[in-house]
């Protein structure tokens, strides 16, 4: 069984004052495997947005479904979503989320004092994973005083010490510079070759084609989808540029 399974999911948004609904999602569907290495890229507009909130229990889907580990996601009660994405959900964000009145190492310690562990039990797993990341010197300093790569281990790390069963990354590198997003990328690769599944959703084919695959949005669903499969990171980057070209200038549905 496939860790995440999304069928035939639609989104439907209604606006105000009777105005025309918008469609978001028309009919998307794919399964993510345990440990799989994912990335979604489309166009502005092209529903990747709305895809990760319903993936982030965010948002609710007009119809569809999202299991994850067989567990349906509209079965959650909404008193009991924080706590089943603190479990379940690791997150990485474009602007990092940290909090300047935190250290790093209270920023990474947060999703776990809201689960209500000790400090010892904290403690552990902050030390072995921020020497892994390669952040154990800047524990003590504050989000102002780092650089943008920095912060973005740290936010990676925020989302890892839950261990979840899937990281989802929003534009991971999309406010870093080369040097940064070089790192980062290695970094994920470093931790899904540990086991860590991710699913990212970015414009950077440069980020995509270090992805074991790429799915790619249209419309509101899925238009195509490539697999790494043996080709080296140079490779990759041509067949997803050229998929892109085909996208953007109305080529026909190949999913």
């Amino acid at each position: 069984m496939s860790l995440l399974e999304v069928t035939n999911l639609k989104k439907i948004y209604t606006t105000r004052f009777g105005g025309n609904p918008v469609q978001a999602l028309s009919s998307v569907s794919f399964h993510v495997e345990q440990g799989e290495y994912a990335a979604i890229m489309g166009e502005s507009g092209s529903g990747k947005t709305t895809l990760l909130n319903i993936l982030a229990a965010l948002d609710q889907p007009t119809s569809g479904e999202v299991l994850l580990n067989g567990r349906n996601m509209a079965d959650i009660r909404e008193r009991d979503l924080a706590a089943f994405r603190r479990e379940n959900l690791g997150f990485v964000f474009q602007e990092f989320n940290l909090l300047d009145t935190f250290s790093i190492e209270d920023n990474i310690f947060l999703p776990l004092v809201l689960a209500g562990e000790t400090y010892p039990a904290m403690a552990g797993k902050l030390d072995k994973l921020s020497k892994r990341l390669g952040i154990a010197d800047i524990l003590k300093k504050y989000p102002y005083e780092v650089s943008g790569g920095q912060k973005q281990r740290a936010a990676v790390a925020r989302a890892l010490i839950t261990e979840p069963q899937i990281l989802l990354a929003d534009e991971p590198t999309g406010a870093l510079d080369s040097k940064a997003t070089d790192s980062l990328l290695r970094l994920f690769e470093e931790v899904n070759a540990m086991g860590q599944t991710i699913l990212m959703v970015t414009h950077s084919v440069k980020a995509a084609s270090h992805a074991g695959r790429v799915l790619f949005i249209k419309d509101g669903e899925v238009f195509h989808q490539l697999y790494r499969g043996g080709a080296s990171t140079e490779e990759f980057y041509g067949r997803i540029t050229d998929t892109l070209t085909v996208l953007t200038t109305g080529g026909e549905d190949h999913a």
